[in-house]
């Protein structure tokens, strides 16, 4: 019999002790969703301020220590000429239209390059003879926003780019410049999303970096702590019934 009573024992505590575990993993979760809720806040407040802040030049943007950080969704003005016979493509939706954004090396000040996603092009205007006007000869402004460039593939579920076909399902800048024959001292290492000033003809259609970001972390963090709620609940109960 004590034999039997020490297992009961035994078999309770653990229980209580796999309840307790539980309970503090789901308030750790819902403790995780509150932090990387404010980070989104942070991060959503800082691109707002910087997406409104007034256009720099490409001088000041040279003297910043680090763009990568300071300069990204930040207004920016440059001049050049748009070598057409360089256009890359990446694959793309908008408006529920498939098409691709059109990237093409914008050849400024001292044989810089500097790769200018224009904006989007439906499937059926991708041939750059189907938007003749809207492929600007002589030099030009182009407005638009900072963006960074990309070290590697973001996810191993995104498919591999095709840069001999000049298709991308990732912004490789290095493979964009090489398809491109745009030499690597030459290259900005950085992209330019034009913005939504009309080109002739309509396309490509600009204006279409995503700026907005997904932040469903409160909803998340009531759910990990309802969780835990309910499995408080639940194990007091259970634990009152038992002691009964």
């Amino acid at each position: 019999m004590a034999d039997s009573g020490s297992t009961k024992r035994k078999v309770g505590i653990g229980t209580y002790l796999v309840l307790a575990i539980a309970f503090l993993i789901l308030v750790s979760l819902g403790t995780w969703q509150v932090e990387r809720l404010q980070w989104k806040e942070a991060l959503i407040t800082k691109m707002e301020a910087m997406r409104h802040a007034a256009p720099i030049s490409l001088h000041a943007l040279s003297q910043m220590p680090k763009p990568d950080l300071e300069a990204e969704y930040r207004p920016l003005t440059v001049r050049g000429r748009f070598d057409h016979a360089g256009e890359q493509y990446f694959y793309a939706t908008h408006d529920g239209q498939v098409g691709y954004h059109v990237y093409t090396p914008l050849i400024m000040a001292e044989g810089r390059v500097l790769f200018v996603n224009r904006g989007f092009v439906p499937e059926d205007r991708k041939d750059p003879a189907k938007r003749a006007e809207g492929q600007i000869a002589g030099e030009v402004d182009v407005k638009g926003l900072y963006r960074r460039e990309l070290a590697e593939k973001p996810s191993w579920l995104v498919p591999e780019n095709e840069p001999q076909k000049r298709l991308y399902f990732w912004k490789d800048l290095a493979a964009m410049a090489k398809a491109a024959n745009v030499p690597e001292g030459r290259l900005e290492h950085f992209f330019l999303d034009a913005d939504a000033t009309p080109n002739p003809g309509g396309w490509p259609k600009g204006g279409v970096t995503q700026v907005e970001l997904p932040n469903n972390h409160l909803s998340y963090a009531v759910t990990w702590y309802g969780l835990a709620a309910t499995l408080l609940v639940v194990s007091v109960l259970a634990i009152r019934r038992k002691a009964r």
